[in-house]
């Protein structure tokens, strides 16, 4: 029994590398996104019956970008030394998976006033041939999914 394209595009899970991340209106290629996790702390009750565990604070945002390093200057670089003039730009960014073509999102995650916290540099060695990767770590207010 052959199965439709239409079928597969809609039961078969996402492929992760078909994504994009926006600053904005800029639309920047990184090679691996991470942290877009939200979750709750928990509480812990104890009475004299036992444990009871109910949901607490949101978690810290943490999200970390990877792309590879190019001669360009690094517009990290600048945005994670404007906090030590202590200007904070925060910038909503959102990250898609989208179809095939990369022209329509098919699930959007919105990152809500993030910062960089941490510009790491790629590890140097003299024995490797692979590319340079730079990662930006940030911390965000909040995330929000959208499904189209």
């Amino acid at each position: 029994m052959a199965t439709a394209r239409t079928d597969i595009e809609a039961e078969y899970p996402i492929p992760v590398y078909r994504f994009v991340v926006s600053f904005g209106e800029e639309s920047i290629p990184f090679s691996e996104v991470s942290g877009l996790d939200i979750g709750f702390e928990t509480i812990t009750y104890k009475d004299g019956h036992g444990k009871k565990h109910m949901p607490g604070q949101p978690t810290d945002v943490n999200i970390t970008l990877k792309r590879g390093l190019v001669r360009q200057k690094s517009q990290f670089y600048d945005w994670i030394s404007s906090i030590s003039l202590n200007l904070v730009d925060k910038k909503d960014i959102t990250i898609s998976l989208t179809n095939e073509d990369r022209s329509q999102p098919l699930v959007t995650w919105k990152v809500i006033n993030a910062f960089p916290k941490k510009l790491t540099a790629p590890s140097i060695n003299g024995g490797s041939n692979e590319a340079s990767v730079e990662s930006l770590e940030m911390m965000a207010d909040d995330i929000k999914i959208e499904f189209h």
